[in-house]
């Protein structure tokens, strides 16, 4: 089975860093082959940027997305430029005090959280892309739990691990009690 996911958003928001931790769990702690590309605007910072990740059982043959299965959209002119380009019955994700989607495709599963005004809540705005990492991970089940949570101890510094697992569990107890209520 091979996956196709883009995450978006812009610059600062930790997109590449989503795109690293997705990889690193996919590939080194759940045993699949994975692969990421990124893309910057002009500006690093504050400029629309991406991150396509590739996960598959098998070799990963073509290492870039054309049309994913999973769009992640953490800005709205991420949402605009790539919300509309996913498989039929795909799946969307978005953060959404900062994402508002005027139209969805028809029969894509669509999901949304506020993991921007979670992780100002827990006062660590920059660990929005890991609140979202755990959204993910507990909605799509394309990584397990156990092998995110590794990922995260194996890429941060020592004295923000823990801030960012908790990021990760806030995300991703939303994404069951999410999935809980819709039965």
């Amino acid at each position: 089975m091979l996956t196709e996911i883009r995450l978006t958003g812009f610059g600062g928001q930790g997109i590449i860093r989503f795109g690293y931790l997705l990889g690193k769990a996919a590939s080194i702690f759940d045993g699949k082959q994975a692969t990421m590309t990124q893309s910057f605007g002009p500006e690093a910072r504050g400029s629309a940027c991406s991150s396509q990740v590739v996960v598959s059982d098998d070799r990963v043959l073509y290492p870039y997305v054309t049309t994913p299965h999973i769009v992640v959209a953490m800005s709205q002119e991420g949402f605009a430029k790539h919300g509309q380009n996913i498989v039929d019955q795909g799946t969307l994700l978005v953060d959404e005090d900062l994402v508002k989607p005027d139209k969805i495709k028809g029969g894509i599963k669509f999901f949304a959280i506020p993991a921007t005004r979670f992780a100002e809540e827990m006062r660590a705005k920059i660990a929005a892309n890991v609140v979202m990492f755990g959204f993910f991970t507990a909605v799509t089940e394309l990584i397990s739990e156990e092998s995110a949570k590794k990922a995260i101890k194996d890429s941060f510094k020592e004295k923000i691990i823990d801030l960012n697992l908790r990021a990760f569990d806030k995300g991703y107890q939303y994404g069951k009690e999410l999935l809980n209520k819709a039965g």
